[in-house]
């Protein structure tokens, strides 16, 4: 009888979904800004760096919102938005 996969642990989940991110897009993953679980897998915001420049809080920045599914493997992505890493957001 195979064994059934077990569901990655939550820190598990943010490591992978940085990586997995970091490698498709080519750019680093900075951090992760949001992280809750959806209905069939789980739903991020990561931050990344897109641009580094000197000084670095005028580096280029963009904000992913990164779906996977329950074993962690990422489904899809999109970028919500670009700002310099010096820019506070705007209060709305």
């Amino acid at each position: 009888m195979a064994n059934k996969p077990q569901n990655p642990s939550a820190v598990d989940v943010l490591r992978g979904a940085r990586a997995q991110l970091s490698e498709l897009i080519g750019m680093p993953a900075e951090s992760v800004s949001s992280f809750e679980r959806a209905d069939n897998g789980w739903q991020l915001r990561i931050e990344v760096l897109e641009l580094a420049r000197v000084p670095d809080t005028m580096s280029l920045l963009a904000s992913y919102e990164v779906e996977l599914d329950a074993q962690g493997e990422l489904t899809g992505y999109r970028r919500l938005h670009r700002y310099e890493r010096g820019r506070a957001d705007k209060n709305n």
